[in-house]
């Protein structure tokens, strides 16, 4: 099992170079969940942060927050392909680790949850120092990031049969997209170009007020609460399934056209998802870089 978890040694910054870009969240998804989480940050994990990025980063994490998905078809990260999602039985509308978290050979721990408890556990070597050599640390930041965002993501957490929506075939408005697209990035990019003139700056600000001193405000605190991160990661997959039960699949059929009503209904959702993913892997970057020294007790 460590060989398995074993980060290769490839260089970030040649599989950005070469590698022809596909996304999770979508790019835009993961980059504001990115950007929330650094602007939470306290001031040892920001420094952790920035001190594991490459210099070409400038210091931004969401950057590269698309990478994981950038690089998971090469052979040597193909095996990371599977840790991006969790596949639960059809119409269930339930999620179990036990049950859940494994990959097309039934390999335990191979999902979404248990990358980023896995990453999680790496990263909180990183107050061993440059000694300590098992894990790539920049890489277990940039996977952990990204698994944040494809969690709270609900079609990422959706049924076995159909992938979690990618072979639901629809149309978006005018044109031919699939259920799992439509929540990846269709409604960012609608709600973009209707309300914010596809300035990802000010989506990012409505998103940070929402839960600063806005609807969300109460909440903030519940979105944060976590000792033992494995249950943590089974609640945040929990909430998603039973979101892509209640507002991803329902009233859905191949072929049918979504637009306004859908699009209305179900874009907060969408806004939610990604503060709370935001919100949640600030909570766990100042738990494991923090000098509290509390961490988790699931990841040790």
């Amino acid at each position: 099992m460590v060989e398995l978890w074993r980060l290769s040694s490839l260089l970030v910054a040649l599989a950005l170079v070469l590698v022809p870009r596909t996304h999770g969240w979508s790019k835009e998804g993961h980059v504001l969940t990115c950007r929330i989480a650094q602007g939470l940050l306290e001031p040892e994990a920001a420094s952790a942060v920035e001190n594991l990025l490459p210099d070409y980063a400038n210091g931004d994490l969401s950057s590269l927050c698309v990478w994981p998905d950038q690089i998971r078809h090469w052979y040597r990260y193909r095996w990371t392909s599977p840790l991006h999602f969790i596949d639960t039985p059809d119409d269930a509308c339930s999620y179990e680790y036990s049950r859940d978290c494994h990959d097309t050979h039934g390999v335990k721990d191979m999902c979404v949850a248990g990358a980023i408890q896995n990453f999680t556990s790496q990263l909180e070597h990183y107050r061993e120092g440059t000694s300590d050599r098992r894990h790539n640390m920049t890489e277990a930041l940039l996977f952990l990031s990204h698994f944040m965002g494809d969690i709270h993501q609900p079609m990422h957490v959706g049924f076995t049969t159909d992938e979690g929506g990618n072979t639901i075939a629809v149309r978006w408005f005018r044109h031919k997209s699939n259920l799992h697209h439509v929540w990846d990035r269709e409604i960012i990019l609608t709600a973009l170009a209707d309300y914010y003139e596809k300035n990802l700056d000010s989506l990012q600000e409505d998103l940070v007020g929402n839960f600063t001193d806005g609807i969300w405000f109460d909440d903030v605190a519940s979105w944060k609460e976590c000792d033992d991160l494995l249950p943590c990661l089974n609640k945040y997959a929990t909430e998603s399934i039973n979101i892509a039960c209640k507002w991803g699949y329902k009233g859905v059929k191949s072929g049918q056209t979504l637009a306004d009503e859908y699009f209305n209904s179900r874009m907060p959702i969408v806004m939610k998802r990604i503060a709370q993913g935001g919100v949640r892997l600030a909570m766990i970057l100042n738990l494991v870089f923090g000098d509290s020294q509390q961490g988790f007790a699931a990841a040790t």
